[in-house]
């Protein structure tokens, strides 16, 4: 066996980027963090500096590798990163051509809306799984190619390269050696047919894409290529990749089909593995690529809540009931019910499965005994009731019934929430020992390939669970709270989607 048995994960993040060791039981031996800045150039608009990304990875790295002994010990590096934010790039030299445009971004929503109007939606459903949405890659590609000078010239020319984040650091690491992605985040880009595995000629004409510019789309756990021995002390092999979300379900080892889990961050995102056979949704939800090992695929359906920590967020910083998130455990706990407060935090719309992007945000039920934690009671259990929400429209869509839900995030730190939310799932709510389950999914991805662990059973034995939660309300009880819950959304709802 070799002596080469950590693993160096790289997790590229919306506003931070880590960099973490893990040990073969999948322990955390170092970390380094390093926030960057977000621009907002216009309304909706949000952009990131690549360098300023790739800058960052590179000291996160070094500091981390020094904490750890250098790195001759490591055997390879896993990178996971957030999803459909994309970068364009010179071939030649190597630099963005434009800021990397963000997964949150606005500014392509008239594109998209024209062609729901022209009747391309569900040509790009049947292909990729996913809705005509600017959330996705393929309209701020569009947009550079349209709006910086010389870019399509230069692209049709085969000079410049496009990627999502992965790709971009992939390319970086190897010294420009390397342009390829993962079958995760191609399938996010609305340009790649999740069912033949492939980018696809009829989506590249009708976002007018030159092919040139695409990155080679291999599976999840293989070796991509070696980094430059100048940045990292020497040549270590880069032997996984996945977005955040998939990489979390690897990091969750929801390897069986049915298996799900739940990642509480700003907002939340519920991944259902459903096997080697994609789902279509009858409720709105995404279907995509889970994972691909060793030539096979793994499906999932996915789920997306807008606001989950957010809310929380926003009784600190907009009502300023709370100083510390933390706070918010002591005081649901500390009132016997929720008095029938519910809030809908609709701020910026509702996602699947309503799908209402003109709701607004309400509390309803207030009566004058209702107190500041009934208010922050109910800012916690609108994130389980709309997890509910999520998983039973999975179960209409052919997913089943969820048993047990593995959860992470931050919000899953919170003993109260997870305690609410087994209660009105009726499932099981497993939380790991750590929380930091996206990088470990990249490390355990990049482990596989380069023979740290042997397998998926390998894999899944290094997941160590740190609390399980049962659900132990009576079900009357649970029936009154979620018709109070749909009574609550149904007022949230702007007329034409209720």
């Amino acid at each position: 066996m070799s002596n080469k048995n950590t693993i160096l994960a790289i997790d590229q993040g919306t506003t931070s980027t880590r960099s973490i060791i893990f040990d073969r039981d999948a322990q955390p031996l170092a970390t380094a963090r390093a926030e960057f800045a977000q621009h907002y150039p216009d309304h909706g608009w949000v952009e990131h500096d690549a360098e300023e990304i790739w800058r960052d990875v590179v000291s996160t790295a070094r500091d981390v590798l020094e904490q750890s002994g250098g790195a001759d010990g490591v055997a390879a590096i896993g990178i996971t990163n957030q999803r459909e934010t994309i970068v364009v790039w010179d071939r030649a030299t190597g630099k963005p051509v434009h800021r990397a445009i963000v997964w949150q971004d606005r500014r392509t929503a008239p594109l998209c809306a024209r062609m729901r109007q022209d009747g391309y939606e569900d040509l790009v459903r049947a292909r990729t799984g996913l809705l005509l949405d600017p959330y996705f890659s393929a309209s701020k590609l569009a947009w550079i190619l349209d709006n910086v000078a010389g870019a399509r010239r230069d692209a049709e020319a085969g000079r410049l390269a496009f990627g999502t984040i992965d790709s971009f650091l992939l390319w970086r690491l190897t010294g420009g050696q390397v342009h390829a992605t993962d079958v995760t985040n191609a399938s996010r880009t609305l340009l790649f047919d999740i069912h033949r595995q492939c980018w696809d000629d009829d989506l590249l004409r009708l976002f007018d894409i030159p092919r040139s510019l695409l990155p080679e789309v291999r599976g999840n756990s293989e070796i991509y290529g070696e980094t430059d021995p100048a940045l990292l002390g020497r040549a270590i092999p880069v032997a996984g990749m996945a977005g955040d979300q998939q990489a979390a379900l690897v990091g969750q080892a929801c390897f069986t089909p049915g298996m799900a889990k739940a990642t509480y961050g700003t907002g939340c995102f519920v991944l259902l593995n459903t096997g080697e056979s994609p789902v279509a949704s009858a409720n709105r939800m995404l279907t995509t690529i889970g994972y691909r090992i060793g030539g096979r695929t793994t499906y999932a359906l996915e789920g997306a809540i807008f606001v989950a920590g957010a809310a929380i967020k926003w009784l600190r910083d907009g009502l300023h009931l709370i100083t510390h998130a933390s706070q918010t455990d002591d005081m649901a706990t500390r009132i016997p019910h929720s008095h029938g407060v519910y809030m809908v935090p609709g701020f910026v719309g509702l996602g699947a499965p309503h799908w209402d992007p003109e709701a607004r945000g309400l509390i309803c039920g207030l009566t004058l005994d209702a107190t500041a934690a009934h208010i922050a009671r109910a800012a916690l259990e609108s994130v389980a009731y709309q997890t509910y929400d999520l998983m039973e429209a999975m179960a209409q869509d052919g997913g089943g019934q969820v048993k047990t839900l593995r959860v992470d995030g931050g919000m899953a730190a919170n003993d109260w929430f997870c305690q609410f939310l087994a209660d009105i799932l009726q499932a099981g709510v497993e939380r790991p020992t750590h929380l930091e389950t996206t990088a470990t999914g990249a490390a355990f991805l990049a482990g596989l390939a380069c023979g740290v662990w042997t397998d998926l059973d390998d894999v899944a034995s290094r997941w160590s669970r740190g609390h399980v939660f049962e659900a132990g309300m009576e079900d009357a009880q649970r029936q009154t709270m979620l018709a109070g819950w749909r009574d609550a959304v149904r007022r949230t709802l702007t007329p034409k989607a209720a």
